[in-house]
């Protein structure tokens, strides 16, 4: 096994074409979310538990979509025309929420990444931020206090990058420099895929991404 970045698809290696955003690997790398949330030692707490379900179900969704027609569906803005036109959306509101799960994880972890001072504190402000930009606007008081109690939850910043740079199997550690160059990539390849695809939603009228 290797260290989380090196074993995960980054969104910076998502092919993007004239025809939209690659689906599979575009799946392939939202995968690579789920398991930060599932980690024991990433972000894989309890109370992050609805997160990485609401991840995984809604991949699911995409997934299945893209199995039953894989030649329509070839990138996501081509999975979207081709279910519309069989008057069904079950996917594209899966990607919908999946986008903004993915939005809210980009943004928390570009907070992080703009207060690298703040090693000695939790990520709890990172992320409650990060909500504060992303889901919060779409949940109900219930879901709100879940997610609050998550943000609880969150690691120290220290100790999750520290996480994020080791290999599981005992090798050598990710240098901090690297550690720091992979993430800014795949959190500028998320991004970029995030607001390509909310632009889509909106112009084609199939709902408000954030």
């Amino acid at each position: 096994m290797a260290p989380f970045l090196e074993r995960v698809k980054s969104f910076a290696d998502v092919p993007i074409t004239d025809a939209g955003v690659d689906t599979v690997a575009f799946l392939d790398a939202s995968e690579g979310v789920v398991e930060l949330f599932s980690h024991k030692d990433l972000l894989g707490v309890t109370a992050f538990a609805p997160v990485k379900n609401d991840l995984a179900g809604n991949i699911a969704k995409v997934r299945a979509r893209y199995d039953a027609a894989p030649t329509q569906s070839a990138t996501l803005e081509q999975l979207i025309i081709n279910e519309k036109s069989e008057k069904k959306q079950t996917a594209t509101e899966g990607l919908m929420w999946l986008l903004r799960g993915l939005y809210f994880t980009c943004k928390s972890l570009q907070n992080s990444q703009a207060n690298k001072d703040a090693n000695n504190n939790d990520l709890s402000a990172a992320f409650s931020s990060g909500y504060e930009q992303s889901l919060k606007q779409f949940h109900g008081f219930i879901v709100k206090g879940i997610f609050a109690v998550a943000m609880k939850a969150c690691p120290y910043r220290s100790v999750f990058y520290a996480k994020l740079a080791a290999d599981p199997d005992g090798g050598s550690s990710v240098q901090e420099d690297k550690l720091d160059e992979e993430l800014e990539k795949w959190l500028a390849g998320l991004d970029t895929i995030v607001k390509r695809m909310a632009a889509f939603y909106e112009k084609g009228g199939y709902g408000k991404v954030f």
